[in-house]
This record gives C-alpha cells, sequence and structure tokens, in this order.
C-alpha cells in the first residue's frame, strides 16, 4: 500500500491580488505541480504537499459539485466537449483541480498523421488553448488526446502519431513550464507501449483507461519497463466488450450492487496500491451516458439519484461512508430464471418477474420496472450516437404491493430482444438498478 503520508489533500491556495488575464481568476494563484520519485514509486506535489488524484469523469457540468460532496479533489474535463470555462469556473469553486484533455484527433475519425499539414495545424490550435488556460490555477494536468491508437476491430495505427505527440509534448512543456503533460491509453494491442516509450519520451506520465482489466496494469506497465507516474483516467465496472453474452449476444450488465464492490475492489488492489499510481479519474460521474444501456456506465440515475459506487467513492476517497446506505439489488429474474439462463419468451405472452433487493438499514423502498428495446446497431467506439430507446408503455398486468414482483405482457414482435429494468430507490436520493435481457420467439 502507499504511504499515508501520499494520501494527504492539498494545503489551501494562497489568495493575492493581480492583474486579471483571460480565462484566468484574478485572486488565485497558479499552483506548482511537481512529479517526484522516492524509493517506493512517485508521488505528485502541488505547492510542496503531497496529492492524491481523488477524481471523478464527469461530462457537461453535470454534478461537478458532487465529486467535492463526496471528498474527491480532481475532474477530467475534455476541451472538445465544450463549456470550457464553465467548467473551469465550477472546478475553481469547489476547490477541485482538472485534467485538461486537449483535442488531438485519432485515426479512427479520420485524421492522417502523415499529412504534415494537418499535423503542423493540429499542433498550433494545441499551443494557442494551452496559451489561452496556462494561468487557470485549476489546471492540472494537460492530456494530448484520448485512446489516440485504438482503431476499431483493433486496427494498426500510424506510429507517426507518437512522434507528434511528442512534438505537442515538448512545445506545451515550453509554453507552461511545470505543468506535467500526459497522454492517455487504453489496454489493448498492449505492445504499443514500447513504440510510446520509444517515440514519445517526453511525456511527463501517462493516462491510462480501464475496466476489468484494470488489474493487468501494474504488471503491463513493468513488462515494458515504464518508470514514470501514471493515473487511471478511466475506470468503473466491466465494460461491455468484457462480460458474458447471451446465446444471441446481448452483454450481461452486473447489477449496481455488483459495480459497487468491484469499484472498490479495483481502486484498493490498484489505484492505491500501486506505487506507480498518483490517483485516478471514475467512469461516469454523470446520468446522461448511453453506451449500450443507459445504466452501465452512469453513476447517477436519470433521475439524478446516485448509485451506490458515488458512495463507495467517498468511502475510497473520505475512508467515511455515508449516512444513509443504498438500497441493494441481490437477483432479478423472469420466471426464476436469471440473464445466464439466456432467457426466451413467447411473443404476447404473459410473464413473471421479480426482483431481490433491499436497504441495508430497513427503510422502506420504491420499485419501478421499464421495458426497453435493445438497440438495433450500436457505435463502433465510446457509445458514440447512440441513444435511450422509447420505453414499451402499460407492458405491466399486475404487481403486488410491494413492487417487487410483476407480470408483464412480452411485446408482440418475435425475433426480438429487450430488457427488463428495475430501479430501487430509498428515502434519501439513493438508487440500485439492474437488468435482464431476453429475447422473443414465436
Amino acid at each position: 500500500m502507499k504511504k499515508a503520508c501520499c494520501l494527504l489533500v492539498i494545503l489551501p491556495l494562497l489568495f493575492i491580488a493581480c492583474g486579471e488575464q483571460d480565462h484566468t481568476p484574478a485572486d488565485r494563484l497558479k499552483p506548482s505541480f511537481e512529479l517526484r520519485e522516492d524509493s517506493e514509486g512517485f508521488s505528485l506535489y502541488v505547492d510542496e504537499s503531497p496529492f492524491f488524484v481523488k477524481g471523478a469523469r464527469t461530462l457537461g457540468t453535470r454534478y461537478i459539485d458532487k465529486v467535492a460532496e463526496h471528498g474527491g479533489n480532481a475532474i477530467r474535463v475534455g476541451y472538445n466537449t465544450g463549456n470550457v470555462d464553465e467548467k473551469l469556473e465550477l472546478a475553481e469553486q469547489y476547490d477541485l483541480y482538472v485534467l485538461f484533455g486537449l483535442p488531438v484527433s485519432a485515426e479512427r475519425d479520420g485524421f492522417d498523421y502523415s499529412d504534415k499539414a494537418a499535423v503542423q495545424e493540429q499542433y498550433e490550435r494545441v499551443r494557442d488553448i494551452v496559451k489561452t488556460y496556462r494561468d487557470h490555477p485549476s489546471i492540472m494536468f494537460w492530456a494530448l488526446g484520448n485512446e489516440l491508437d485504438h482503431i476499431p476491430g483493433n486496427l494498426d495505427y500510424n506510429l507517426e502519431m507518437w512522434d507528434s505527440l511528442n512534438d505537442m509534448a515538448q512545445m506545451i512543456q515550453e509554453t507552461d513550464p511545470g505543468r506535467p503533460v500526459m497522454t492517455v491509453i487504453g489496454t489493448g494491442k498492449r505492445e504499443k507501449l514500447a513504440d510510446l516509450m520509444e517515440r514519445a519520451p517526453d511525456l511527463d506520465l501517462l493516462g491510462v483507461n480501464a475496466y476489468r482489466d484494470i488489474v493487468d496494469i501494474p504488471g503491463w506497465l513493468r513488462e515494458y519497463g515504464w518508470n514514470k507516474p501514471y493515473a487511471v483516467t478511466e475506470w468503473g465496472p466491466s465494460g461491455h466488450w468484457e462480460v458474458p453474452t447471451t446465446q444471441w449476444g446481448a452483454v450481461i450488465e452486473e447489477t449496481s450492487t455488483e459495480k459497487a464492490a468491484l469499484y472498490r475492489e479495483r481502486y484498493e488492489h490498484v489505484i492505491a496500491s500501486d506505487p506507480l499510481c498518483i490517483g485516478s479519474y471514475a467512469f461516469l460521474w454523470t446520468n446522461n451516458r448511453m453506451e449500450r444501456t443507459h445504466t452501465w456506465y452512469n453513476m447517477f440515475h436519470d433521475d439524478g439519484s446516485a448509485k451506490e459506487a458515488v458512495q463507495v467513492m467517498q468511502y475510497v476517497w473520505t475512508g467515511e461512508w455515508p449516512d444513509k446506505r443504498s438500497p441493494r439489488i441481490s437477483a432479478i429474474e423472469i420466471n426464476g430464471l436469471t440473464a445466464f439462463d439466456h432467457v426466451s419468451l413467447a411473443a404476447g405472452s404473459r410473464q413473471q418477474a421479480r426482483v431481490a433487493a433491499e436497504d441495508p438499514a430497513g427503510e422502506p423502498i420504491a420499485i419501478s420496472w421499464e421495458l426497453l428495446p435493445e438497440l438495433d446497431e450500436f457505435a463502433a467506439y465510446a457509445g458514440q450516437g447512440e441513444a435511450k430507446p422509447d420505453s414499451i408503455p402499460d407492458f405491466i398486468i399486475a404487481r403486488n404491493e410491494a413492487g417487487d414482483e410483476i407480470t408483464f405482457r412480452v411485446p408482440d414482435d418475435a425475433g426480438r430482444n429487450y430488457r427488463l429494468f428495475v430501479y430501487v430507490h430509498d428515502r434519501h436520493n439513493n438508487v440500485a438498478a439492474a437488468n435482464i435481457p431476453f429475447h422473443t420467439g414465436p
């Protein structure tokens, strides 16, 4: 485990009067950032104080305040997602530091790293953005792109991409001395780490996105001789490409209760334990991401209620659980079958479903159900273009008083795939969620 000193929060920043600059609060000092190596590994220091990154990946401005409320100290923000000034303002307001994602294009989006003019234009754009925001006191890291090596289908990428990243890293270090620069990679094609180390040696640290295979990161980095710090820039539940599927190919999603246990396990076993790791950004601190399902990665529900993963992050960040713990789901079944039983139901038939759920304190819970068709097509990358389908109306025929058992009508169209969702709410704005996929037959 890391020494306790590496988990200390930053000392308060000093306030002074100074001249106004564009995009820069006028009453705060720009902090100093330093990555230090010691006998165990690496630590980040902010204004000479040890700082372990307790971050979340946010989308838009939703729930930025709740990162701080639950004990976090950092957020990850992408320039291309818009509202940059508003996000930085909120980060400053809530004493959060920002991993600033710079708009570096990927080949999967049509960018050609052999096109010298395009590469130079991108270089100049990144330089202009860094110049614009370099004096903002809330920015802690610059990140050059996200998973630039990944092309759907695991196709080979242009090695000149790493050369371009190294050129931009050098430029940023000259333009904004003292603020660390990284790029963010995934865990596919792991041999790419050798190319990165050879062709982009000026990166100060590495960002790694990982899900179920997060446990492999420490060994992977050491296998290739990585000798700099890293942050886990995305992590959370098992990815939809990493889980079992039904006989017709529907991915089987973990319940929110199972996900919460995995958040804690993965944080404690990797993020808090690896001496090379300086912290992480939990994924996804929002409620509006559709990727395979609307519940897969979102740590908040549609109505803004928090799932148990949010409480887990508070615990690992602060050592304290919230006073009121989230409801929990231990099973969701149709006719006594689970998702692993490959449920196939006759179109237009009546069926029974049940959920086993409880509130840890024995307080009342409210249970609701939703039936959604499975998407016919899925995005090739990161859920881009996916949207939650319309709910099937009036599918519940009967329910018991507690709401944990229902009789429902299967849609009439044979040969289609559906998911039955259940949501378990308490009185404290917490929720548990689960779903079971099924196929309609004749």
